[in-house]
């Protein structure tokens, strides 16, 4: 009779076995890297975020502030004739002071918001409700900052064209007063504009 030979192979399963659960270690370390990376970064900018938020809220308090107190009396011989210049002469001053103030609250108002993107630098729902607010307030500060830089323009140089004189040769102060806060509320509306690319790009990245 012929002898049969029996051949047993037992290392090549193993080895395979081995190889395939080394590459799923190495997938797992690699996506935990990524994550690891993508929530630093996202922390960053929620910080930038807030830090900006806090700007943003000194410039518009004081763009508010220094509008609702310009105000100057030019002296006379007699208190019976008196010209002054007051922030409420004016409705586009009055409507400058209360959209600025609540663009200011509402940035306050968002600071919680703001801490919870840095808390959880991951959760979508708060930057996109920080996303929206913003650029429906931004537009808010823009017109009350347009339309007060119409009138200070006029004040500074008048227009000969309709007989509008120049009052900041007489008003001095209360034109400096008055410029100051449209350049502050201008200040603001670049910071939202930085707001609102933060919070693009953070919604964007994984």
């Amino acid at each position: 009779m012929a002898k049969e030979s029996t051949t047993i192979d037992v290392g090549e399963p193993s080895t395979v076995t081995k190889s395939s659960s080394h590459v799923v270690v190495k997938e797992k370390k690699k996506g935990f890297v990524a994550a690891a990376s993508g929530g630093g970064s996202k922390r960053g900018l929620a910080i930038f975020d807030f830090l900006l938020r806090v700007t943003a809220i000194a410039a518009t308090l004081t763009a508010s502030i220094v509008m609702f107190t310009a105000q100057e009396t030019l002296p006379f011989f007699t208190q019976f004739l008196q010209f002054q210049a007051n922030y409420d002469d004016l409705p586009t001053f009055q409507f400058f002071v209360i959209a600025v103030a609540i663009v200011a609250s509402y940035l306050l108002l968002s600071l919680p918001i703001s801490i919870v993107t840095i808390v959880r630098p991951r959760a979508v729902a708060p930057r996109l409700i920080l996303l929206i607010f913003d650029t429906v307030v931004v537009t808010l500060n823009t017109a009350a900052a347009a339309a007060a830089a119409a009138i200070v323009y006029l004040a500074h140089n008048g227009n000969q064209n309709t007989n509008w004189l120049p009052i900041c040769q007489q008003f001095g102060d209360f034109c400096q007063n008055v410029s100051t806060a449209v350049v502050a509320a201008s200040i603001a509306i670049f910071f939202f504009i930085i707001l609102i690319i933060i919070s693009a790009i953070a919604l964007k990245r994984p």
